[in-house]
């Protein structure tokens, strides 16, 4: 989603803390050129999802596990949807609007409201199976391993809770500057570990026994005169690979290459992204705050190519289908990109209220998720 910046003095957290305001956008957004298109997008399906993510864009991006969709709006209802053909298999009308994207994993689906409140849903029919009440509004995507649901709210601090009955195990309480992006990065977990970013430009790795910290490195060091200027937020997720490195962005900041087991630096470029990466082989994938396509090498930092046809165009962040990366923009379009070369060679209008959360792929197939709710399955068709 777009970033907004949220305005919290400490002394009046609690009347500020839910207002929020649109940054200007320092990118006119470009207007699209004619295209000859190399590779198609064919509509599968188009259903709709309630009211859509309601007019804050909450981030409530949908969740694929097997052959079931997952689909919320920022009311509260939540469907389960056959990924073939559309067809819902059930809806719940929850009490409370949802906040966060979802997460679907082994049976459960996961999900947290503006109230504070982290849901657990069976798979099966929609039923709630737990929840549980953490510090604040959660608009990052609760992650889970195989004991642990961790949920980071936007006060800054990270809960982790029972995965099976939402006990709580621990919190750790990260740092909240007076000025931030409305919302927070999206922790990545795995057994041993939590590693979470947070809105002064840190990294910390969090043992998940305990929530203890076990090594903290700085991302980003504010800069400039003003407050806005100022802003360094780790506001996507860390990407993690099987060989242990962390790939991690910042806004204002940099991109940085991590020693996951250590936290040392391997490599870093200056570049202003609040969006999650996406690694394939060697290429990483960024879009910056000006909406620029880049990739680089990830073994290097090495820019690659830069795609500035989209600049201003609030893209989200990229997904990758059969050699494309997918990204969704302001207007509602699906732009497909070849991953080699950068160049744009297919696109498709899903909606104009726009897209503002990133699109789940399925080898050759994309389900993007419009602001109003219109959810719509597409394949590419070369």
């Amino acid at each position: 989603m777009r970033p907004t910046l949220l305005i919290a003095a400490t002394a009046a957290l609690a009347l500020l803390a839910g207002c929020a305001g649109k940054a200007e956008p320092e990118y006119a957004p470009r207007e699209l050129t004619s295209l000859d298109a190399s590779t198609e997008l064919e509509t599968l399906w188009r259903e709709r999802v309630g009211k859509g993510l309601g007019e804050a864009g909450y981030p409530v991006a949908p969740a694929q596990d097997g052959d079931t969709l997952f689909a919320a709006d920022g009311r509260g209802l939540v469907e389960a949807l056959d990924a073939d053909s559309g067809e819902t298999r059930w809806e719940v009308e929850l009490d409370t609007p949802v906040s966060s994207g979802l997460t679907a994993v082994a049976g459960s689906l996961f999900l947290a409201t503006r109230n504070g409140e982290v849901l657990s849903l069976d798979q099966a029919d929609g039923e709630i199976q737990w929840r549980a009440r953490v510090t604040s509004e959660v608009l990052a995507a609760p992650q889970a391993n195989q004991q642990l649901l961790v949920v980071q709210a936007v006060d800054g601090r990270v809960t982790a809770l029972d995965r099976q009955s939402g006990d709580e195990r621990w919190v750790y309480s990260g740092p909240r500057p007076s000025l931030t992006l409305r919302g927070t990065g999206t922790p990545t977990v795995i057994d041993p570990v939590t590693f979470a970013g947070f809105a002064n430009g840190r990294l910390v790795t969090l043992d998940n026994r305990s929530g203890q910290p076990l090594w903290e490195r700085r991302i980003a060091i504010p800069q400039g005169r003003s407050e806005i200027d100022r802003l360094v937020d780790l506001a996507g997720q860390p990407v993690l690979t099987q060989d242990g490195r962390l790939f991690v962005t910042s806004y204002n900041g940099r991109l940085a290459a991590l020693d996951a087991p250590s936290g040392e630096v391997q490599w870093s470029r200056e570049l202003s992204s609040y969006h999650t990466p996406i690694l394939v082989g060697d290429f990483l994938f960024v879009i910056d705050e000006a909406s620029h396509v880049i990739a680089v090498d990830a073994g290097s930092g090495n820019e690659i190519w830069r795609n500035e046809a989209l600049e201003g165009r609030s893209l989200t962040a990229p997904a990758y289908a059969t050699d494309h990366l997918v990204v969704g923009d302001v207007e509602g379009y699906l732009h497909l990109i070849d991953a080699r070369e950068g160049e744009i060679v297919g696109r498709a209008r899903v909606d104009g209220s726009g897209i503002g959360v990133r699109p789940l792929t399925d080898r050759r197939r994309i389900y993007a998720l419009a602001n109003d709710g219109t959810l719509e399955a597409l394949e590419l068709r070369p």
